[in-house]
């Protein structure tokens, strides 16, 4: 049966979120709850965290270990019903203070429209480097699986398993690439009504409050160390390519689904657009 590449994209979709990890790590072990004084929970014997935001505060939380490449996966159900204003994020950041970061950030909106979901990436502070799409399902009837695989070679962002973003090191180029920085791992929820929702014209509803997103399933597949250097060839996603299908479906999701590449602003770079745009 030949489908097209639409149809192969929600066909894997659909049975990606039926086969794959019905196992996670357990947050008890892995992770602390950093901020919200109480409204980050851990639930169901630690398979489970619930993060609030009520007009007072939010809430958050942070791996126990930093990883020097790593393949992420964490599974979240987003805030219902009128989340505008409202971010709730997954990401790595390293502490020093010309930080590398890998960013995904879930920008609540009014009842019915879709959520958008804001990528970015930090090399030794510089960022600049935004990417956003409409999520093409409804993040908070179920949850959904959101991967950071951070190679060498890559930072690819996968949604459900279909790559939606690929950053490629070319640090002989000249691009910044985070290849040295040990990475932790972040999750929040937070009010960001001055900027999320419509470039902040539409504020949070704080009679709709508390705020509630949960996070589940987080796996860290991260590389062996030897000699004091990280050792990744025997895993399998370290030569992960977006190639053949799988560059076919990030195409398709970004010509669908994006809406907002900062390598097509060439206003907001009188100058020029960043090296790596040109070298697409």
């Amino acid at each position: 049966m030949e489908l097209s590449v639409g149809a192969f994209v929600l066909y894997t979709v659909s049975l990606f979120s039926l086969i794959c990890f019905t196992h996670g790590a357990n947050f008890y072990q892995d992770v602390d709850i950093t901020w919200g004084d109480g409204r980050g929970k851990i639930l169901e014997n630690g398979n489970l965290i619930s993060l609030s935001l009520d007009s007072s505060s939010g809430s958050g939380f942070k791996s126990k270990k930093e990883y020097l490449f790593a393949k992420v996966d964490m599974q979240i159900k987003l805030v219902p019903g009128n989340s505008a204003g409202t971010v709730t994020t997954f990401y790595l950041r390293s502490m020093q203070p010309k930080h590398d970061e890998i960013d995904l950030e879930f920008l609540g909106n009014v009842s019915g429209s879709p959520y958008t979901l804001h990528t970015n990436l930090f090399t030794q502070a510089v960022g600049n480097r935004e990417m956003q799409f409409n999520l093409w399902f409804d993040p908070t009837r179920d949850f959904h699986n959101y991967t950071i695989l951070w190679s060498a070679h890559h930072v690819i962002i996968l949604v459900d398993g279909i790559p939606i973003r690929d950053f490629k090191n070319n640090e002989k180029k000249g691009v910044l690439f985070p290849t040295f920085q040990p990475l932790r791992m972040y999750a929040s929820l937070w009010n960001g009504d001055s900027w999320a929702t419509q470039g902040g014209r539409v504020k949070t509803d704080w009679s709709k409050a508390p705020f509630v997103a949960m996070y589940r399933n987080y796996k860290v597949d991260t590389c062996n160390w030897s000699g004091g250097k990280p050792n990744c060839h025997q895993k399998p996603w370290w030569n992960y390519e977006v190639t053949g299908n799988r560059y076919k479906q990030m195409r398709w999701i970004q010509r669908k689904f994006m809406i907002y590449n900062y390598c097509d602003d060439v206003k907001r770079f009188p100058q020029g657009l960043p090296l790596e745009c040109k070298l697409r």
